[in-house]
């Protein structure tokens, strides 16, 4: 799982059929930061469209699985074209600063 944050929403008129029903939002990968905080990840994805599985919405700090993990979070079937899956709302992180600096 990674840490992220909903930065949009992203509208798709026409998709998918299994994708129907889920809501997709644009979400930003973070990493923790020196201060104690979450700061954007330096990765060269930094933007990835998820579909929501838990009730997200912009601002909301999120956990998401990516590949296949993302697919079996979304549904039985196994081919489903779902590569990143929110699945849950971040309360609060805590970590040691040394750690991760």
């Amino acid at each position: 799982m990674k840490l992220g944050k909903v930065v949009g929403s992203v509208v798709a008129t026409r998709k998918h059929d299994r994708l129907v029903g889920y809501k997709l939002l644009m979400v930003r990968q973070l990493k923790p930061g020196p201060e104690g905080n979450l700061i954007p990840a330096p990765s060269g994805s930094q933007f990835i469209v998820a579909i929501d599985l838990v009730g997200a919405g912009p601002g909301d700090f999120v956990l998401y699985a990516s590949g296949s993990s993302a697919r079996n979070a979304a549904t039985d079937s196994h081919d489903s074209p779902v590569d990143e899956a929110i699945v849950g709302i971040v309360d609060q992180t805590d970590f040691n600063v040394s750690e991760v600096a």
